[in-house]
């Protein structure tokens, strides 16, 4: 990557994490749904209410998203390669457990998301919160705000990201590098298989606990969004999965 495109994309970086929620147009009819990857046409990407969701006034190269056919199954090809990107599914109800299957191919090898210059994932499932604002530090709270204003969108106030990272152990938890609205749990780590089927099941609520811990008690979160994605823009690497099979329950 061409390094004034990865300093944009640096740049850029903090505010895309709220810009994660700018598709919450939809509601799911059920607290406890399947979210669909069913296209219109196969190698499509998903149908409405999933949408593409990128950085503001993105000019790197977005993040492949078509649906295939893996193992005889309906699956969410996720590629990267220099990119940035995510799907976004708005949800509804007192959704707790969410369960998904996904499958990393190629890894990216020179990503760490300890550093700002190789803040890359490879694979990446994320849970976004609306929370009391109020349980925020005067300065996240004034910047929520104001980015919400300048965008239009209900931008999330915390995130989530369930990870699968070669390099780091799993149950790694550690905040994201621009900003602490939004933290990374490593589930797949070094030394996990690739190139097959992993199955996860997570309290979304139990997690959000440990990671915001401090915000918890007063917070009260609900769960507003789902995202999927993957990114490689920081490290000019390039990255392969599959996700499939998403599923939230209370």
């Amino acid at each position: 990557m061409r390094p004034g495109a990865q300093r944009a994309g640096a740049a850029a970086r903090g505010p895309a994490v709220l810009m994660l929620a700018a598709s919450m147009i939809a509601l799911l009819p059920a607290p406890t749904a399947a979210l669909p990857l069913t296209p219109a046409g196969p190698g499509e990407t998903p149908a409405p209410p999933w949408r593409f969701v990128g950085l503001p006034n993105q000019t790197l190269p977005k993040t492949g998203f078509s649906v295939v056919e893996v193992d005889g199954a309906r699956a969410l090809r996720i590629e990267s390669a220099g990119s940035y990107g995510n799907l976004v599914h708005p949800v509804s109800g007192p959704a707790r457990q969410l369960a998904w299957r996904w499958r990393l191919e190629r890894p990216l090898a020179a990503a760490d998301l300890r550093r700002k210059n190789a803040d890359d994932a490879a694979l990446k499932v994320c849970a976004m919160f609306e929370l009391d604002l109020d349980v925020l530090p005067f300065w996240e709270r004034q910047a929520l705000r104001l980015a919400r204003t300048l965008s239009g969108e209900p931008l999330p106030p915390a995130t989530l990201c369930y990870v699968w990272d070669s390099s780091l152990p799993a149950g790694t938890v550690l905040p994201n590098v621009y900003t602490g609205r939004m933290r990374w749990m490593v589930l797949q780590g070094a030394g996990a298989a690739t190139g097959q089927w992993t199955a996860e099941r997570r309290d979304v609520m139990a997690d959000f606990r440990r990671v915001f811990g401090e915000e918890e008690a007063a917070a009260r979160p609900t769960l507003v969004a789902i995202a999927v994605g993957a990114d490689a823009d920081n490290t000019g690497g390039r990255a392969l999965g599959y996700v499939a099979d998403p599923v939230l329950t209370p």
